[in-house]
């Protein structure tokens, strides 16, 4: 096995940016990551995951972990908001027969595992930390940080997310994250027996629920709702707005769980933004990955996924080729299309909840989707 580098510096400690460590330093590379939170955490509550980011964390070794803390399961239950079962969906076991087709755990859980991982590889892991300056030339990339540090790399990735900085100094040009008019809702709450899997409530104009197990006893709350503009919206009203949201679905078991919201909740609200950075990715000797280039809305429930992918598939390509410069236009051309169809069809399948638009349609691009997903990266 070759590879055209010897060292790389990670920008950015998230999902995407700690696979790629992890996945780098099983080439046997000197790999630095900076994160610039000094603790290295991970907001949110739950998170759903398909079967392709299970077939991911099995590469990156950390599969058995998920399935320990978190929660795997086979099938999507929908049902009316009065509570009548419209549809069981099937959820393809990718990662493997031994592997369920989907699950989710609670972010900083998730976080955790991958932080493990990412320091039992031997990760030079750098908090507090990040790039001041990025200077490269035909030989390497001159990088300095904002511990008063420099050092030379001969890659340098940048996984700092939505509202990247490495993004805005190698791609000044490119777009801006959008808001697309929608935004979510979760919390977290105990998990009664009775929820065994992912369930969604479907059919009320505007407003969709969903619950998932995040491990033995708990599970997170999901409700997306439109919103035609991006306010800001202080955490002292989350308790209230959250728990109005949940007032037309008559189900007894979304109204106990209406009942029980409050301050312990750990209500996250998010406002849905999505990007897609037209190709070029990289740069030189400076590549981006993840959300710094293709952020997506959660309704196929794959953005982590395709930033951990991301990071496979360029170690992949950097483990058999002769120049950078190849691995990085092979890594380009294997990820644009798969990325793209992520973007694009979540944005548009937000774009039908927001209108009432043909339910075919939605059907369509959600089975056209999973189809792509379930395919070889």
């Amino acid at each position: 096995m070759t590879c055209p580098i010897q060292n790389a510096l990670i920008i950015g400690g998230g999902f995407s940016g700690m696979s790629a460590a992890i996945e780098l330093r099983k080439l046997g590379l000197t790999v630095d990551l900076v994160e610039i939170d000094p603790g290295w955490r991970s907001y949110g509550a739950g998170i759903s995951l398909g079967g392709a980011t299970l077939r991911a964390f099995r590469t990156l070794g950390i599969l058995e972990e998920f399935l320990r803390l978190g929660s795997g399961t086979d099938g999507l239950d929908l049902y009316t908001p009065a509570g009548q079962l419209l549809a069981t969906m099937p959820t393809p076991r990718i990662a493997g027969p031994d592997v369920p087709g989907g699950g989710a755990i609670m972010r900083p859980v998730l976080a955790k595992i991958m932080a493990t991982a990412t320091r039992a590889q031997g990760v030079n892991v750098r908090l507090g930390c990040t790039f001041t300056s990025l200077t490269q030339d035909a030989d390497g990339v001159s990088v300095g940080f904002t511990d008063g540090q420099s050092r030379r790399y001969d890659l340098v990735i940048g996984a700092d997310g939505l509202y990247s900085k490495v993004r805005e100094g190698l791609l000044p040009d490119a777009p801006k994250p959008r808001f697309t008019h929608q935004a979510v809702w979760r919390a977290v709450l105990p998990r009664p027996p009775e929820v065994q899997r992912a369930t969604m409530w479907i059919g009320l104009p505007k407003i969709k629920v969903g619950v998932n197990p995040v491990s033995t006893d708990e599970m997170y709350i999901f409700v997306t709702e439109d919103r035609p503009t991006n306010d800001l919206i202080e955490p002292e009203r989350f308790p209230k707005l959250f728990a109005d949201l949940l007032a037309g679905f008559q189900v007894p078991a979304l109204q106990a769980i209406r009942s029980g919201i409050g301050a312990q909740s750990q209500i996250v609200y998010r406002p849905l933004e999505g990007l897609l950075v037209p190709r070029p990715w990289f740069r030189g000797r400076v590549v981006l990955i993840g959300d710094a280039v293709h952020a997506t809305t959660p309704h196929l429930a794959s953005g982590a996924c395709i930033g951990i992918e991301d990071a496979i598939v360029l170690a992949d390509e950097l483990s058999r080729a002769d120049t950078l410069n190849a691995a990085l236009a092979s890594f380009q051309s294997r990820r644009w299309e798969r990325c793209r169809m992520v973007v694009e069809n979540s944005a548009r399948l937000g774009e039908l909840e927001i209108s009432g638009g043909d339910k075919a349609e939605q059907q369509r691009i959600l089975g056209a989707s999973l189809a792509a997903l379930a395919a070889p990266i």
